[in-house]
Formats: C-alpha cells, structure tokens, sequence
C-alpha cells in the first residue's frame, strides 16, 4: 500500500489540457440560453441557483449570527427594564417598570450581602445522662 503511494508520489504530474482530457464534459457549459426554451432555462436557473446556495451556505456563521442577535436583543430588554434610570427621560411620579424591578430586586436584594437572613439551625439536644437502676443516685449541689 504504501509502495504505491510512494511511486504515485513519485511520478511527473500530466499537465493538464482541455483537449487531451479523458473525461471530456456531455453537455456545453455554460449553454447558450437563446437557442433552448423557457422550460429548460428555468430549469437550469433553478439548478444553479440551489447549487450555488448550497455552496455559500455558512450554517456555522447563520447560528452564530443568530445567536448574537438574540443575545443582545435579550440583554437590552433586561439592561432597559431593570437597571436603565427611566426617570431622568421622563416623568419622575410615573416609574415604570417599578412592579418589575421591586419584584426582582426583592428576590436578589439579600443574595450577596452581609446581612442575609438565615434559617436557624435547631438548637442541639444533649444526650440523655446514663442512670443505673442499681445504685441510688445522689445529686451533690
């Protein structure tokens, strides 16, 4: 196997010439589209126009492009409806978005500080004192 691919390796390269090409081409490309009908041109457009969509199709950049759209589109909302200061471009007595961003501010206001509210743990029990039936236990004050 690889002796053969070490001779091929080896050998000249043909140059490579239209008329002394093996696999010469069925048809003429491109055709001359005054001497076929309307059928076969539309035909043949919509032949080239697949195959040329097929060959741009980035489907790596589509997903990326999409996803950054969307990502800024959702990070706008959210910079817009709970952090952007509304009352300095409008009425101060009318906030809106305030039921928003009470809410969650409410939810997110004790997460990171100091003084958060924790659940007390339940107070240790001690273990009961072994007592034992024989002796008579005297208690010394």
């Amino acid at each position: 196997m690889f002796r053969t691919a070490v001779r091929r390796a080896a050998e000249p390269k043909i140059p490579f010439n239209i008329y002394t090409n093996p696999y010469r081409a069925t048809r003429l490309w491109p055709p001359d589209f005054s001497k076929i009908d309307k059928k076969q041109q539309f035909r043949l457009e919509r032949k080239y126009k697949r195959r040329a969509k097929l060959k741009w199709a980035r489907p790596r950049w589509t997903k990326f492009v999409k996803v950054a759209q969307l990502s800024s589109i959702v990070f706008i909302t959210v910079y817009a409806v709970l952090f952007l200061d509304w009352n300095a471009q409008s009425n101060p007595e009318h906030k809106p978005f305030e039921g928003i961003r009470s809410w969650f501010f409410g939810l997110t206001g004790s997460m990171w500080t100091k003084d958060q509210v924790r659940r007390k743990s339940e107070p240790e029990v001690a273990p009961p004192e072994a007592v034992s039936s024989s002796a008579p236990s005297t208690v010394v004050r």
